[in-house]
């Protein structure tokens, strides 16, 4: 029984072994070979990304860091702070102001390109596809947009849009484009000096450390004007500037002339109240403009003044006494000095006058009258004269590079015949328009010499001046009754002859000018066309000079040219200054 039991469980472990499978279990080498398979991708993957590393940083590092700083930052340029330039009525002509460079960086955009193009296109004023062009580019640093202002800038903030970034820089702005550019300069992108008032008063206008002052972050000047604590201020009216400057440029243009120049200045202050010149520039685009541009040909250039100068001349000769304002002369209408033969500008359709008065050598502008004038007295004392008013000095104006007038030396103006002649009619020598304007003066003031100047001071928001420039006093040249004598010629001058500057309810005493340019040693075809303006006559106080270099025509002359200019500026310049006609001045 015991056997037979133990048969039966013999077999019915032998028939769950046959009934159960058997695993065959995997040769070892197998595992080994897919372990070593893994290890070896994932060194591979390393050392790639090692090498990777190793390349970037070391030997591409230093060339990867100096691209990505252009790219994606520019640092802002610390300067120190200037004050603003600010005309008489305080309207802003230079300010320092904060503007802002656009970066975008295309990797970093939440919202498509062409999304991002959409919302910043009726901001910037830009074209969607000019954007999406722009952001297709390169990853990220792309620089979008130069010298925005602070309400764009803001504009851009309030779009919040990922991927844009706005860089400041301090920059100095001039709101008022070209019409100052000759006079106040210009400040260039690396925050120097490089003109005008800018560079000449640099030590005025850099703020002290103590000085307080901010940034102007508006667009307007008259926002501007409320950041500045204070103004380096000019005697120059920016309305009677720009009715200058646009009349001046008409002008020139409509007589094919080469440049050219309008100045108004009170001639008992010698405050100048407009200063135009033609060419000009935009100072917030220096580097467009034309390098001839940059001078102010009105002080820094010298011409033949012409017929301008007699009446400085007779001035001369009333306070030397050689002559008398009821005086006549003989005007043959040509003269023979030596080789050399002198005649009227009209001498071919007039001949000579015969006896004329002194007025009426002006009125004529008669060369032979004012040689025979000016003979009366010795070469020596004539040059005597011309170095008592400052002929051979600069005007002494507070602009950059005055030019000095040329003169002939001692020896040769007093033993040459014709270098008296020559200078009485105003050739033979050369000064400054500016300087021009200051002897002018001396017919309107009573006889002082003025320094003509543009700048009152630095001065606060409330008006309280911190700091003037310091002017030489008047000197007496004339007499008060020389002065009154020539202006009564002058009235004559403009009311007899010169209709062009008459003006209705003022009396205006003037003299034109229509001279050769000198070229190569002797005169050429160029001429050069000028008037000067004097009003009132009957208390003279404005002068206004015109003066057009090259006008192009046949009938291109003083009193067609320059005295219709100095008029449209006059006219302009009575009603800014609120001067009364002289009809009403006689009614109680």
């Amino acid at each position: 029984m015991a056997s037979s039991a133990l048969s039966a469980r013999a077999r019915r472990r032998r028939k769950r072994q046959r009934s159960t499978p058997v695993a065959t279990p995997r040769p070892l080498a197998a595992n080994r070979l897919r372990i070593l398979l893994v290890w070896v991708l994932l060194m591979l993957a390393m050392g790639a990304i090692a090498g990777r590393l190793t390349w970037l940083q070391l030997l591409q590092g230093d060339d990867l860091a100096q691209r990505a700083e252009r790219q994606r930052y520019i640092p802002t340029v610390q300067r120190q702070l200037r004050h603003p330039i600010i005309d008489r009525q305080g309207n802003i002509l230079a300010v320092d102001r904060i503007v802002y460079t656009l970066y975008a960086h295309p990797d970093l955009f939440k919202l498509p390109p062409s999304e991002v193009a959409a919302r910043l296109s009726p901001v910037l004023e830009t074209p969607e596809r000019d954007l999406v062009a722009q952001f297709g580019q390169q990853p990220t640093g792309i620089r979008v947009l130069n010298d925005l202002p602070e309400s764009i800038a803001n504009r851009i903030q309030r779009l919040q849009i990922d991927g844009l970034e706005l860089i400041p820089q301090q920059q100095r702005f001039y709101p008022q484009q070209q019409l100052f550019a000759p006079i106040v300069g210009f400040v260039n992108l690396d925050g120097e000096a490089q003109a005008g008032l800018e560079l000449a008063y640099q030590d005025e206008l850099l703020l002290s450390a103590q000085a307080p002052a901010v940034i102007a972050e508006a667009d307007t000047p008259d926002d501007a004007t409320q950041t500045a604590t204070a103004g380096l201020q000019l005697t120059l009216d920016s309305r009677l500037q720009r009715i200058a400057q646009q009349e001046l440029q008409a002008a020139v243009q409509h007589h094919g002339a080469k440049r050219g120049t309008v100045m108004a200045m009170d001639a008992h202050s010698g405050e100048i109240l407009a200063l135009a010149t033609v060419p000009t520039y935009d100072p917030n685009r220096y580097y467009d403009a034309d390098l001839s541009a940059f001078r102010n040909w009105a002080v820094s250039d010298l011409y033949e003044p012409g017929s301008t100068f007699k009446s400085i001349n007779i001035a001369i000769a009333l306070e030397e006494g050689v002559i008398a304002p009821d005086e006549q002369v003989n005007d043959s209408g040509s003269l023979r000095i030596g080789p050399w033969t002198i005649r009227n500008h009209d001498f071919a359709q007039r001949g000579g006058r015969g006896v004329i008065s002194i007025t009426d050598v002006l009125k004529y502008s008669s060369n032979i009258g004012m040689v025979r004038i000016m003979e009366k007295m010795p070469p020596e004392t004539y040059l005597n004269w011309l170095e008592k008013i400052t002929l051979d000095q600069p005007s002494g104006i507070d602009l950059p590079a005055e030019a000095t007038g040329h003169m002939k030396d001692r020896e040769q103006f007093i033993r040459s015949r014709i270098e008296p002649a020559t200078t009485s009619f105003g050739q033979g020598f050369s000064l400054s328009p500016v300087k021009l304007l200051q002897l002018q003066a001396l017919l309107a003031n009573g006889g002082k010499l003025v320094t003509p100047h543009v700048i009152q001071g630095l001065v606060d928001n409330d008006g309280h001046t911190l700091w003037e420039p310091k002017r030489p006093t008047p000197q007496p040249v004339f007499s008060p009754q020389t002065s009154q004598q020539v202006m009564a010629m002058l009235e004559t001058v403009v009311a007899d002859g010169t209709e062009a500057a008459q003006m209705a309810g003022y009396r205006v005493g003037g003299k034109t000018g229509t001279a050769q340019k000198a070229a190569g040693g002797g005169y050429g075809r160029g001429r050069i066309t000028s008037f000067v303006g004097i009003l009132p006559v009957e208390a003279p106080r404005y002068v206004v000079v015109a003066i057009i270099d090259e006008p192009q025509g046949t009938n291109a002359f003083g009193s067609t040219v320059a005295a219709p200019l100095v008029k449209e500026v006059t006219e302009s310049l009575v009603v800014l200054e609120g001067l009364p006609p002289t009809a009403l001045e006689s009614v109680p």
